[in-house]
């Protein structure tokens, strides 16, 4: 009894840790975001928090903010003077009572262009931190890079059908240009059931072949089942056509950027194609996905930890632009109406988008832990 219980626990702390580590990560510099530039633009911070619930630990700087870790770590906020609550919205008759000198410090007294580079500052501050973490393992680690060259063409497989041969070499898909073969894979990898276009040089010569990747399931290292899409080819592996590079770190910024925009256009691909139903909501994950995932990007190394990170912090950093009211992207459409009505949305009119919007995110919270339960 006592080998299995250490077992369990030994289990437990092996997702349970690393999905605090990575969470904490990317929850934090979102919530730096928001403190850093409403500092900046006078805004007085209560309260800084890194996960919800009651205090673990907790002090005050030389601003009078206090900083707290909260013991359940599914997230943070930072709440402004003159806020109701955590999802920032202001408290509108308690700001009337403040006097003036009190008043301009509050997040709703400040013009409206600060207002927005506060929102804004948190979904940046995520692109920012994964674009750095990609850059940084461009530079220090580098990566193996194979040539686009096509070593076999599988029977019967999508290549086969649009008339792949051994040899070819793929120098586009879709306009996009290709330089190695995983960008070859990731794109067909989300692309099932979807005709791509692949420019392909044989012999000296330019063709332009339409294919349409298979669905098929796969089975990772760690029993997770994942239906990608297949075109059906392997890379050739002459030596020649294999290299390890670092990249000088302009060229590894930029990269970053590349990785980042890469994810955020794949992930409306895929809500794309959930929404028309040609992907299962299934598919999507909640917090015990992303645990499970973080304990197993742990097992490999802290490497694939971190590279999770920048996954994981570009992910939130666009779920939180999404016009939902009680996220950045909510607060953003507020302001949006104001800058085009020359005035602020009326505050009922506000108060029933919040309650909306909360409604919106707890639904879809329950739903991707049934998500996370049922798989």
């Amino acid at each position: 009894m006592e080998t299995l219980v250490s077992q369990i626990g030994s289990v437990g702390f092996g997702i349970i840790l690393p999905f605090i580590f990575v969470l904490t990560i990317v929850v934090f510099f979102h919530e730096l975001g928001h403190f850093y530039v409403a500092r900046k633009c006078g805004v007085a911070v209560e309260v800084f928090s890194i996960g919800f619930g009651r205090a673990l630990a907790s002090w005050y700087d030389k601003h009078g903010t206090q900083w707290k870790i909260g013991w359940l770590p599914l997230g943070g906020y930072v709440k402004f003077l003159g806020d109701e609550n955590a999802a920032s919205a202001p408290d509108i008759e308690k700001i009337q009572q403040m006097d003036g000198d009190t008043r301009k410090h509050t997040l709703f007294d400040k013009p409206l262009i600060q207002r927005v580079a506060v929102v804004a500052a948190g979904p940046i501050a995520n692109f920012l931190l994964a674009i750095i973490i990609f850059a940084g393992l461009f530079t220090v680690l580098g990566q193996r890079v194979t040539d686009p060259v096509i070593g076999t063409v599988v029977a019967d497989s999508a290549a086969a059908r649009a008339g792949f041969q051994a040899g070819d070499v793929i120098k586009g898909i879709d306009g996009k240009d290709i330089n190695t073969f995983a960008e070859v894979r990731r794109i067909v990898t989300v692309n099932a059931d979807t005709e791509l276009v692949f420019e392909v040089d044989r012999n000296g010569a330019n063709l332009l072949l339409p294919a349409t990747p298979d669905w098929v399931l796969e089975t990772d290292r760690f029993g997770n089942e994942f239906r990608i899409g297949r075109l059906g080819v392997s890379v050739g592996l002459d030596e020649a056509n294999t290299r390890h590079v670092r990249y000088n770190p302009v060229t590894a910024v930029w990269m970053g950027v590349e990785e980042s925009y890469f994810i955020v256009e794949q992930t409306f691909v895929v809500l794309g194609r959930i929404i028309t139903g040609r992907e299962s909501t299934e598919n999507l994950g909640g917090p015990i996905r992303i645990a499970q995932l973080s304990g197993q990007a742990a097992s490999i190394g802290l490497v694939a930890l971190i590279n999770l990170t920048a996954v994981l912090s570009v992910s939130i950093g666009l779920v939180n632009l999404f016009p939902i009211p009680m996220l950045d992207g909510g607060h953003l459409m507020f302001y949006a109406y104001e800058a085009v009505a020359g005035k602020p949305m009326p505050e009922k009119a506000q108060e029933v988008g919040m309650r909306i919007g909360l409604s919106l995110v707890l639904a879809m919270f329950i739903f991707v832990t049934w998500n996370d339960i049922t798989r």
